[in-house]
C-alpha cells in the first residue's frame, strides 16, 4: 500500500468537522403529485446459519446495553446489547435450528484470554472455545475523534456431533467474557478434490500446520494453470504472500475444513490476464493492529477479469479485499468476513461491472463495504444482499464517487462512532478522484440501529447519509424502498461534510417506512434539494425536519413533497441540535 493509500484510508473515517451552527433556514416542503412506491425485496444475504443473541438466552449473568456511547463495550455490540459472564456463570442456547458447529462473538478484557465451556443439554462437550483480547481493543490515534474500539472478536467450534432444533448448548466462562451472539450452523461433509487437480500437500505443504507451506503453494499454482491447486482438509501455514496467481482456481474442502494461517494472502501489483477462482477455505491472519502501509490484506491489488471469490471465511486480517487495478466483472459472493482492523472490501477505483453479494461481514474497523473512485471511477458495480453487522468506526456501505452504482437489498446494522448505514458521498481522500455520476441506485435496504453521533463535530451522522463533502453532487441519486428500524439519531442526512455548503442536488427518494427515529427523520444541513414520496414515519423524536444548512448564507435545501408522506411534516425550529430520544 502506498503512501497516498495509507494517507487516505487513514483518514477514511474522519467525517464532518465543523461546529454547530447559529443561523435558521428552514426550507418548505413544496407538494406535487404523488408518486407510487416501488416493490420491496428482501433484504440482506442468504446466510448457512442462525444467530441467537445472548441476551435472549438463559443466563446468571449480567445484560449490558443498550448503549450508544463511544467507547463502551455494548455500543459495539450486536443489538447494542449483550451479557457479561464472571467466571463460572454461563450462558445457555436453545437452537433454532439443527447444527454441527458454533461461532460466537465475545470480548475479553485487555490482556486477558481463556475459554469457554461448551456443554450439550446439561452434559460437558468436552470442547471449548478459545476467547482472547489478542485480536481487540484497537487504537486509530490518526483517525480523528476515534477512541479506543474493536473491542469484539469471533471464535468458532465444530461441535463434532449433530444436533437438533430446540437443543441447549451452553458456554460457560473460565475468565470474564461479554458474549454478544452465537451462530449456529449446520457444516456439510468436507469436499473431495476435483478431478485433474494439483494437490498443495503433492508439492509438500505441511497439513499440521508445523511446517511453511508457501512455496508448496507457489508450486502448485505453477503446476496448475487453466485448472485448480486443490487444499485438502488441514491447516496451512504461510509465511509469505502470494503473487502471480493467474489463470487458476484455489480451492479448499470447505471453509470449516480447509485454513490457511497467514495475514498476507494474495499480493499483486499487476492485473492477471486469465480468470482467478479462490473457493472454499478459510485465511486466518494474525493481525493485531491496524498499520495502513502493510498489505496485510486477504487480496491486495487484482484478481483480474471474471474472477470469482467464493465460500471463503476471511478473519484478522487488516482489510479482507483491497482491489485495484483490473478487476471487471469480479464476482465476490458468498463469504464471511471477520474481524477486519480496516476494511471488509473496498473497490480501490477501475472496478468496472464487480458484484459484490450475499456475504455477511461482521466487526469491522473502518467501512464494512466500501468503492473509492481514487485514479479511475468504479463504474456500474453493485454492492447487493448482503449483511453487515457492526462496523465500530466507519460507515456499513460507503460509496465514494463512482458512475452508475448499485446499492440494494443489504442488511446493514449497530454502526457505531463515525459512520452511516449507507453513505453516498463525494469524499475524496485523496486524488485524482472521479465524482458520483450517472445514476447512483440505493434500493430495498434496510437499516437498523444505524447511525451515530460524530465526535468532531457534536451532532450525528444519519443512517442514510448524502454527502457532498469535497464537491457538489450532480449524480442522479435515486433512493427507493428503505427501511430504517431505530434510527439512533436521524434516517435521512444531506450534507456537505467539509463544512463549505456545497449542494446536494437530483436526489429521489420513493418509499421508505421509518420505524422511531432518535432525532429527526430528515436531516438537512447543506444547499440544494432533494424530493421524497412515500416516506412513512412513527415513533420520530423531536421533530420530522431538522433544515439548517451550514455555514449559515450558503443556500437553501429543498424539501419536495411528492406525496404519500405522513408522520415527519414538523419542522425544529433553530440550529441547535435537538436532544437525542432514547
Amino acid at each position: 500500500m502506498t503512501t497516498a493509500l495509507s494517507t487516505a484510508v487513514a483518514v477514511a473515517a474522519t467525517g464532518l468537522v465543523l461546529v454547530a451552527p447559529t443561523a435558521t433556514a428552514a426550507a418548505p416542503v413544496n407538494a406535487t403529485a404523488t408518486v407510487a412506491a416501488p416493490t420491496a425485496a428482501a433484504a440482506g444475504a442468504s446466510l448457512p446459519f442462525r444467530s441467537v443473541e445472548a441476551e435472549s438466552a438463559t443466563t446468571n449473568g449480567a445484560r449490558i446495553g443498550p448503549d450508544h456511547t463511544q467507547g463502551s463495550l455494548a455500543s459495539e455490540a450486536s443489538g447494542r446489547q449483550a451479557v457479561r459472564l464472571n467466571a463460572g456463570q454461563s450462558v445457555e442456547f436453545t437452537l433454532p435450528a439443527a447444527a454441527n458447529a458454533l461461532n460466537v462473538a465475545y470480548s475479553v478484557p485487555d490482556g486477558q484470554s481463556g475459554t469457554l465451556a461448551v456443554y450439550v443439554n446439561g452434559q460437558s462437550a468436552n470442547k471449548t472455545l478459545a476467547v482472547t483480547s489478542k485480536y481487540s481493543y484497537i487504537n486509530t490515534p490518526w483517525i480523528a475523534g476515534a477512541k479506543q474500539h474493536h473491542f469484539f472478536d469471533n471464535t468458532r467450534l465444530l461441535l463434532g456431533q449433530n444436533l437438533a432444533a430446540g437443543a441447549r448448548v451452553k458456554l460457560v466462562a473460565s475468565v470474564q467474557t461479554t458474549v454478544d451472539v452465537a451462530d449456529f450452523e449446520q457444516v456439510a461433509g468436507a469436499s473431495a478434490a476435483p478431478a485433474g487437480s494439483v494437490s498443495v500437500v503433492s508439492r509438500g505443504a505441511d497439513p499440521s500446520g508445523a511446517g511453511d507451506s508457501t512455496q508448496a503453494f507457489r508450486d502448485a499454482i505453477n503446476a496448475a494453470r487453466g485448472a485448480t491447486v486443490w487444499v485438502p482438509p488441514g491447516t496451512y501455514r504461510l509465511t509469505q504472500s502470494l503473487s502471480g496467481v493467474d489463470n487458476v482456481q484455489i480451492k479448499g474442502a470447505g471453509s470449516w475444513y480447509s485454513v490457511i494461517r497467514t495475514s498476507r494472502f494474495i499480493d499483486q501489483a499487476g492485473a492477471p490476464t486469465g480468470r482467478v477462482q479462490l473457493r472454499d477455505f478459510a485465511v486466518l491472519g494474525e493481525v493485531t493492529e491496524r498499520v495502513d502501509n502493510n498489505p496485510d490484506n486477504f487480496v491486495n491489488g487484482s484478481l483480474g477479469p471474471n474472477s470469482v471469490v467464493a465460500g471463503v471465511w476471511i478473519q484478522h486480517l487488516k482489510v479482507g479485499f483491497w482491489l485495484m487495478g483490473n478487476n471487471t466483472n469480479l464476482v465476490v459472493e458468498n463469504n464471511r468476513i471477520l474481524d477486519t482492523t480496516a476494511d471488509g472490501l473496498n473497490l480501490n477505483g477501475g472496478a468496472n461491472g464487480v458484484q459484490v453479494r450475499n456475504n455477511f461481514l461482521r466487526n469491522q474497523g473502518d467501512d464494512a463495504l466500501a468503492m473509492w473512485s481514487l485514479n479511475s471511477a468504479n463504474v456500474s458495480s453493485t454492492f447487493a444482499n448482503n449483511t453487515v453487522s457492526q462496523p465500530n468506526l466507519a460507515n456499513g456501505v460507503a460509496i465514494y464517487g463512482g458512475r452508475d452504482i448499485t446499492v440494494s437489498n443489504n442488511r446493514i446494522q449497530d454502526t457505531n462512532a463515525l459512520g452511516s448505514g449507507i453513505a453516498i458521498s463525494n469524499q475524496k481522500f485523496a486524488d485524482p478522484f472521479f465524482p458520483l455520476a450517472g445514476t447512483i441506485t440505493v434500493s430495498g435496504n434496510t437499516l437498523v440501529r444505524t447511525g451515530a453521533l460524530n465526535p468532531n463535530w457534536g451532532h450525528p451522522h444519519g443512517a442514510l447519509r448524502v454527502d457532498a463533502y469535497d464537491s457538489a453532487i450532480d449524480a442522479t441519486v435515486n433512493i427507493n424502498n428503505t427501511t430504517f428500524d431505530n434510527s439512533p439519531y436521524s434516517a435521512f442526512q444531506f450534507v456537505s461534510g467539509s463544512g463549505t455548503g456545497k449542494a446536494v442536488r437530483n436526489v429521489n427518494v420513493n418509499g421508505a417506512t421509518i420505524t422511531k427515529a432518535g432525532t429527526v427523520a430528515v436531516q438537512a444541513e447543506t444547499a440544494g434539494g432533494a424530493r421524497l414520496s412515500n416516506v412513512r414515519a412513527t415513533g420520530v423524536g423531536a421533530a420530522g425536519i431538522y433544515n439548517c444548512p451550514y455555514p449559515a448564507g450558503s443556500g437553501t435545501f429543498t424539501l419536495t413533497d411528492g406525496g404519500g408522506n405522513s408522520g415527519w411534516n414538523t419542522v425544529w425550529q433553530g440550529c441547535s441540535w435537538p436532544a437525542r430520544t432514547p
